[in-house]
């Protein structure tokens, strides 16, 4: 799952300390640019930030309504990257996604040629709306992209430009027509991000500001390289030993074969989280550290993340659903029945 190389070295340098500063600064004033547009849903904006610091992709659910698609589409312009909408549908194909080759006639020589004409693929921040409703064959083509930061076509690799991120979103409700996400697919996601529909005051709020006109002017806080940048700063951040494996604890606590799992997942659970989660729970704690004005990851960090990174990659079972055991709920579990170490941080 590292792609970027990690360097063991902690924030001791002046250019560092000034990078986690402007880090920090830049998350404040991306925050304060998306608030022209985006009302409340303070936790959902939070997780997405941590998707970009990191590096990695998420995934997005709420139902219709709820300015998933508003938010990264105001992100991408705030940041000033360039910004692909995949509407998928379930006679969406790959070709439609990585792009095609395509017969040319050069005007000067008549000769035919095969040319590469890109799929949406190839933008900085793509957000494939409504995943779920197109075939896995369909949905599979945005393996690589996610994984590699790369796309193979007719033998011929392409390599996307940095920063790149994946945001998917799939609403909740509609499920006849879609196609549930391999566990592949999934566990490539950082965060399973849920956003529910706000407090009446920011409700009315929205409603009271859409129905104005608007107009806003964005400042560019971040630029991409600044985000790569960051994204090679956060893995800098040292990780103390009981902080990683309380993250590791975590994770192995929710396989139903583990010795450490809880009845909960033993009864409820068909397939615990893989190594993944734990990687992006440390990754995660690294950048909310940052971000918090903090060069160390605790383990409350762990702790807040803890459902975005596992509610999506604890599968589980029969007995569960009959009886309404939600995923969130197995996470719940986990973190009463995990201890914290008491030496660390």
């Amino acid at each position: 799952m590292d792609r970027l190389v990690t360097e063991v070295v902690d924030l001791e340098s002046p250019d560092d300390l000034a990078l986690a500063e402007r880090m920090k600064a830049g998350r404040d004033r991306i925050v304060a640019e998306l608030k022209k547009v985006i009302i409340g849903q303070d936790h959902v904006t939070s997780e997405v930030l941590l998707t970009l610091f990191v590096g990695g992709n998420s995934l997005i659910v709420g139902v219709p309504g709820l300015a998933k698609t508003l938010l990264v589409h105001t992100l991408a312009k705030v940041l000033d990257l360039e910004f692909s909408r995949i509407q998928f549908t379930p006679d969406l194909m790959p070709s439609d996604i990585t792009g095609t080759d395509l017969i040319q006639e050069d005007a000067a020589t008549g000769r035919r040629q095969m040319v590469f004409s890109p799929g949406p693929i190839f933008a900085n921040i793509v957000l494939a709306d409504e995943i779920n409703r197109t075939p896995p064959k369909t949905q599979s083509a945005l393996l690589e992209a996610m994984q590699e930061h790369r796309v193979t076509i007719q033998g011929r690799t392409y390599h996307l430009d940095e920063p790149f991120y994946v945001f998917a979103t799939e609403n909740p409700i509609e499920l006849e027509g879609t196609y549930p996400l391999p566990e592949a697919q999934l566990d490539r996601f950082m965060f399973h991000i849920v956003i529910d529909h706000p407090p009446y005051d920011e409700e009315y709020d929205v409603v009271r500001t859409t129905t104005a006109l608007q107009d806003p002017a964005f400042d560019r806080p971040v630029s991409g390289a600044d985000l790569v940048a960051f994204q090679r700063l956060v893995r800098k951040v040292p990780v103390a030993e009981p902080v990683m494996r309380y993250a590791l604890d975590l994770v192995r606590a929710s396989r139903p074969k583990s010795p450490t799992a809880p009845e909960l997942v033993r009864k409820a659970v068909a397939f615990g989280a893989s190594v993944r989660a734990a990687q992006y729970l440390v990754l995660g704690g690294k950048a909310r550290a940052l971000t918090s004005g903090r060069y160390h990851v605790s383990f409350d960090d762990v702790r807040a993340l803890a459902h975005p990174v596992l509610r999506h990659r604890v599968l589980t079972n029969f007995h569960a659903q009959s009886e309404g055991i939600t995923t969130d709920s197995i996470v719940d579990r986990l973190l009463d029945a995990v201890a914290v170490p008491r030496s660390g941080m």
